[in-house]
């Protein structure tokens, strides 16, 4: 694993969205699918950036790597017919699974921003759930009584979606 980071990282032992993308797409991750488009890869640096440098360090990757992974495995199985892309029906099913309860309208709108004719491919299924990770991280965060309500500050919304 560290031979993939290595081969694309700089002196600074840091990688970037453009380095990502080529780290990823020599690795093979991806399997059979498309390449991850770089801004998937922007979205998956800022789901682990703790320190906001616009980079991940090895440990962060490798975090990364072990999480991409993951959600590979779950893209395969819920992928039920084997078209290498995920229908609404399927997508409520895995989120599902991995805890997200949401609302028949919060998956029709995920659908409509993710899909291409109705379906869901690898790529926008991985960008999916770093979104959904990453925004439901920075609700969690300020839900202190765990209550599944918030209150934000305007300016505070935006470092939170825009930091995604």
């Amino acid at each position: 694993l560290y031979g993939y980071f290595a081969a694309v990282g700089g002196q600074d032992g840091q990688i970037d969205a453009d380095e990502l993308q080529r780290c990823l797409t020599q690795s093979g991750i991806a399997g059979a699918y498309k390449p991850f488009n770089l801004e998937t890869c922007r979205l998956m640096i800022s789901m682990l950036d703790r320190d906001m440098s616009g980079t991940l360090g090895f440990n962060e990757f490798k975090e990364l790597w072990a999480v991409v992974n993951g959600w590979k495995q779950h893209f395969v199985s819920f992928d039920s017919d084997g078209s290498g892309t995920v229908d609404r029906q399927e997508l409520e099913k895995a989120l599902m699974t991995m805890g997200f309860r949401l609302s028949p309208q919060a998956v029709t709108a995920i659908t409509k921003r993710y899909s291409t004719q109705g379906k869901i491919a690898f790529d926008d299924y991985i960008a999916c759930c770093v979104k959904l990770r990453a925004l439901t991280e920075c609700f969690r965060r300020r839900d202190a009584t765990q209550q599944g309500f918030v209150n934000f500050h305007y300016d505070d919304f935006i470092q939170c979606v825009m930091s995604i």
